[in-house]
């Protein structure tokens, strides 16, 4: 039972020692509410992509792109907004659109074309680098409207006035502590029902207390601050709609079986060139929203956003528990792998160590993650 509960739950059990670490190494600088805030919005553009990367890795291709793509929807929104004073919402929904069409382009090549993704998109990385620059003119534009800040950087209202603490984020955090709570009762009951194996009384317990102590200090950090930010509600929802479809549609079980043995997926049915179009279709929409969510952080659209991007997302996968041969891989796994690599980087900032150091420390705990994959296939095998 030890065994498979680490083998399950390796990446948070790692996650929860690097928090303890830099908070101890940081003198308790790492936990603070201003930092937690900090963090969310630092790496919220890179769990959006990671979200959509972990489909693609799971089909078992790659998408080198996605940093461009955000670099140049987020010029493009720049350019409808401050140039053009189109509406927020309107130019909202035009980027995420030229995101889809940029998806769909890739998509073609990889899917009907069958040109292998590595070069396509390695290509498409150059291809909207350029149109970045070309459209920026070399240069930044902002400010953006306030409106569209505050996709990023602001925060939900509180329902009253309660001193120090944001009351609304307390109620929240208790509600989905009753959610969670519900849910895990019925998909034990509902195993129980079908004779599956399930864990123990004891360790299901110990696991639901942890859960609803840690969502509830979570939250309970954030109300000391500003409470919770836009931006997480905003990643929350995607997280809630990618690990439904990827866990209880046939959508998400053909993504799986794509990744698995795709010759094998079409023989028994499976449309695979179409799934894989779309899964591009799906980044290129995912690309578009991080470029967007970036540009609102920064209040500009600047040449050189969304540099290594896609770097510290395929990075947030593989670390996540993504197989490097596809068909393995979750979008929680992807989240935890993009928190590691979150938690490390602010956490080396508030040490002091420079960007040489956190970029060498980084490609080890990438190289290390892989290789984790790899002695499990083989052992496996």
């Amino acid at each position: 039972m030890i065994r498979n509960n680490m083998r399950q739950y390796s990446m948070v059990i790692a996650l929860i020692f690097i928090m303890v670490l830099f908070q101890i190494l940081t003198n308790g600088l790492l936990l603070q509410p201003l930092n937690i805030t900090n963090l969310i919005l630092q790496n919220s553009y890179i769990l959006v992509l990671a979200i959509g990367m972990v489909l693609v890795i799971i089909t078992g291709h790659i998408d080198l792109s996605v940093g461009s793509i955000a670099a140049f929807v987020g010029a493009i929104s720049a350019i409808l907004m401050v140039n053009y004073e189109i509406p927020t919402f309107l130019a909202v929904i035009i980027s995420l659109l030229v995101g889809a069409i940029i998806g769909a382009w890739q998509g073609f090549w990889v899917a009907y074309v069958k040109i292998p993704a590595f070069i396509v998109t390695l290509a498409g990385m150059l291809l909207f680098r350029g149109l970045t620059m070309i459209v920026l003119e070399g240069k930044s534009i902002a400010p953006f409207p306030e409106s569209f800040q505050k996709i990023s950087s602001g925060f939900i209202p509180d329902v009253a006035s309660s001193g120090s603490l944001h009351l609304l984020t307390i109620i929240i955090g208790l509600a989905l502590s009753v959610i969670i709570i519900f849910t895990e009762l019925k998909n034990r009951r509902t195993k129980l029902k079908f004779n599956f194996e399930v864990q123990s009384v004891g360790m299901f317990v110990l696991k639901l207390i942890g859960m609803v102590a840690l969502l509830n200090v979570f939250t309970y950090i954030l109300a000391t601050y500003e409470g919770i930010p836009n931006i997480l509600i905003i990643l929350a929802v995607l997280i809630v709609i990618y690990t439904f479809v990827t866990n209880k549609t046939k959508a998400g079980r053909h993504v799986y079986a794509i990744g698995g043995n795709e010759k094998a997926a079409q023989l028994s049915g499976i449309k695979t060139k179409r799934m894989t179009f779309w899964v591009f279709v799906n980044m290129g929409v995912l690309s578009a929203l991080s470029g967007l969510l970036f540009a609102a952080r920064l209040n500009a659209a600047t040449p050189k956003a969304g540099n290594l991007f896609e770097l510290d997302a395929i990075a947030a996968c593989f670390i996540g528990g993504a197989s490097a041969y596809g068909g393995i891989g979750t979008v929680p796994g992807a989240i935890i792998g993009g928190l590691v690599m979150g938690i490390m980087n602010n956490g080396m900032s508030l040490l002091g160590l420079g960007i040489d150091w956190q970029q060498g420390i980084k490609g080890l705990v990438l190289l290390a993650a892989v290789a984790f994959d790899i002695y499990n296939k083989n052992k496996a095998s």
